[in-house]
């Protein structure tokens, strides 16, 4: 197992730019299956009217492809944003702890390694964000079900806050044997209502 420690900077200047975020219904989209240069521009433009997010340009020649659903944004503190109808996370490749080439008997030191590092980010996102709504670990039986059906499935952590619209949640994967997880790490997004 390989792992990669890096300093939460990334990760704070994305979940600050979250949470000037108040009301997230202003960004959702249509809860439905469309894609395409209709579905993208009306996007972009609802994000652009509610936020300070800047879209990726378009490249000369460039088109949006028919089976786009969602589109990238700078934030004004540098950060990537990519954002669907019912989506949004941050691009953060440099931030915070992560384990890759798991191997079959690697699975409790990534667990391990999970263990040690969620404090950090929980306490970086209540910061920002303020106390969680719920906070969960797979230690709980109940937890796959214990927020709301299948939050919990998949997760060695999570923890949810409510705002307008959607919620937000800072969760780690569960690592498993079989199938064989080869990465995991903490991780965010937004879930738009």
């Amino acid at each position: 197992m390989k792992t990669q420690a890096r300093p939460l900077d990334q990760d704070d200047l994305a979940m600050a730019d979250l949470a000037e975020v108040r009301d997230w219904t202003v960004i959702a989209g249509p809860d439905n299956d469309d894609s395409g240069p209709q579905v993208v521009r009306a996007l972009v433009n609802r994000v652009m009217r509610h936020t300070p997010w800047q879209p990726w340009p378009l490249q000369p020649g460039e088109v949006i492809a028919d089976e786009m659903v969602s589109w990238g944004f700078t934030t004004p503190r540098g950060t990537t944003m990519i954002v669907f109808d019912g989506l949004v996370f941050s691009d953060c490749p440099d931030s915070g702890w992560s384990a890759y080439e798991i191997g079959p008997d690697e699975v409790a030191a990534a667990e391990a390694g999970l263990d040690a590092h969620w404090p950090e980010h929980l306490a970086l996102a209540t910061r920002h964000w303020g106390p969680a709504d719920y906070i969960g670990s797979d230690n709980s039986p109940m937890f796959a079900d214990e927020w709301e059906p299948g939050a919990g499935a998949g997760r060695r952590h999570l923890a949810v806050w409510l705002r307008p619209g959607a919620q937000l949640h800072l969760y780690s994967n569960k690592p498993s044997k079989d199938p064989l997880t080869t990465s995991v790490g903490v991780n965010y997004a937004v879930y738009i209502d």
